[in-house]
């Protein structure tokens, strides 16, 4: 077959053509498929190199592979505030070797533990997903107790190999080219269970294992430093603010709204000139005690304050690219909402476009420096482009250029609850809520002191370089284990 498939290439070298026989062709292909997908020929040089490996599949290398069963559980499942629940992954909160529980979604601690037991997080589980975006695995690693997974996430309990060997594995090129060739493509790509327990694993020594786990561990333990960082400039942010660190709202909500009689007042009364004819708004929500309380502390602010165009050099609302246009690899990424995290531009999940999509809207390529702010669903959520990017701007996302003002510093300002009680004051729409652009731009800010803006923007440079570091630990080990499965190490 090997002299066959090198003929064929000779004569036609422009096709990719793989021929094999049709034992080789039914072999662990329990769904009988025969399309061209299936066969392409990177899946089977990557599975000839495993080969050449002891190795074994996953299922027999696994105590279980579960996620939390029927769909009908789904109907027990509602959110509830971070402070009354446990974390609830879904696989956008899962990406190679990097759990973010932190932005998760939150249950009740009682359907975590006893209706959706099947799915709970257990420590050392390698956590996989099995739908829409496929084939990202972590391990549940320091986690908070019961935090739990949704059923796009395949929940691996593994018996003698190592679980952050394993992850990395399936992160890397050879894990990859498998879970792409098993999945099963119609409207959502899926992953079945019994796929899963398909997927080759190589049995490289215990002490190569051991190297792997030490450096996805140091990428935590950098990753976690950086965090602490981040906090550390919160807080001096805060204090600076004269908000206490560990409870802003504390600070914001006036809490000498009372009547004569000592009771709350829950309202606010003002005349047609001090609201409609000043904003234009009627609704009571826009005049919530919180909203104004947050206005008059940022007035008063020793330095003072300005609004944030004051500040702005140049802005861009993002260009309506058709989905239609969009590639899943390329140079032109283009930047979506749910690109923008907290403080950080995560370009995992990037679609991308062609090289002549720029021309249809060149103020809305970004470059490093730029401020980027949602400004529809999760509105509010603001990043500082950090490095060298081709890309371009979606929709919907307010770009901005500043002068005078540390760019570290007014992002961690505008993800404060500083500005998302001005953000979600102005916020408008039902099922959606969006922000207008000279809305955005007539927020507050206060002048904060130059050498203070430096003493916190040490701690977010400190903070990111730790980042860094802990993405290019996770980058060494995924290297290390293709390198040695390839030969190569």
């Amino acid at each position: 077959m090997n002299t066959l498939n090198q003929t064929l290439q000779e004569k036609f070298p422009h096709l990719e053509l793989s021929v094999l026989k049709l034992s080789e062709a039914q072999k662990d292909n329990e769904t009988k498929r025969i399309d061209s997908e299936y066969f392409k020929k990177e899946y089977l040089e990557n599975e000839e190199i495993i080969l050449k490996h002891e190795w074994d599949y996953l299922g027999n290398l696994a105590k279980s592979i579960i996620n939390f069963g029927a769909y009908s559980l789904c109907n027990y499942i509602e959110y509830v505030d971070k402070n009354d629940g446990v974390p609830f992954l879904n696989v956008g909160d899962i990406r190679e070797n990097s759990i973010n529980y932190e932005n998760a979604k939150y249950i009740p601690l009682n359907t975590s533990k006893n209706i959706l037991y099947k799915s709970l997080a257990k420590e050392n589980q390698v956590l996989l997903t099995i739908a829409g975006s496929i084939g990202f695995a972590a391990v549940s690693y320091r986690l908070p107790p019961f935090t739990n997974s949704n059923q796009a996430i395949a929940n691996i309990e593994i018996l003698t190999t190592n679980p952050f060997y394993l992850s990395t594995y399936l992160n890397c090129r050879f894990g990859k080219s498998q879970m792409n060739k098993l999945t099963m493509s119609s409207v959502q790509p899926n992953l079945l269970l019994t796929q899963v327990k398909q997927i080759k694993i190589p049995l490289l020594p215990m002490d190569f294992q051991l190297e792997i786990e030490k450096l996805v561990k140091d990428s935590y333990l950098a990753l976690e430093q950086s965090k602490a960082l981040y906090k550390q400039a919160e807080s001096l942010l805060y204090t600076e603010l004269g908000l206490n660190p560990s409870n802003p709202m504390q600070g914001i909500l006036n809490f000498d709204c009372y009547d004569n009689k000592k009771n709350h007042i829950n309202y606010s009364i003002h005349t047609l000139k001090e609201s409609f004819l000043k904003t234009g708004r009627l609704d009571s929500e826009y005049y919530q005690v919180k909203y104004e309380e947050i206005e008059k502390r940022i007035k008063t602010y020793t330095n003072g304050y300005c609004k944030l165009k004051d500040i702005v050099v140049s802005f861009s609302g993002g260009f309506a690219f058709s989905s239609n246009e969009y590639l899943e690899n390329g140079d032109l990424a283009l930047i979506r909402i749910n690109n923008i995290k907290n403080a950080n531009l995560d370009m995992n999940n990037a679609v991308y476009l062609n090289d002549e999509a720029i021309s249809l809207s060149p103020k809305d390529k970004v470059k490093k420096g730029d401020i980027l702010i949602s400004m529809s669903g999760s509105i509010g959520l603001s990043c500082v482009v950090r490095e060298t990017l081709h890309a371009m701007v979606n929709q919907r996302i307010l770009k901005i250029s500043i002068d005078g003002f540390n760019a570290d510093v007014l992002v961690l300002l505008l993800n404060s609850v500083l500005c998302k009680l001005q953000f979600e004051r102005i916020g408008t729409g039902g099922v959606q809520t969006n922000l207008a652009t000279s809305d955005i731009l007539n927020i507050l800010i206060p002048k904060i002191n130059p050498n203070t803006q430096d003493s916190i923007a040490s701690h977010i440079q400190k903070s990111f370089d730790l980042r860094k570091q802990a993405k290019a630990l996770l980058e060494e080990a995924k290297v290390k284990v293709e390198s040695a499965i390839s030969g190569g190490g």
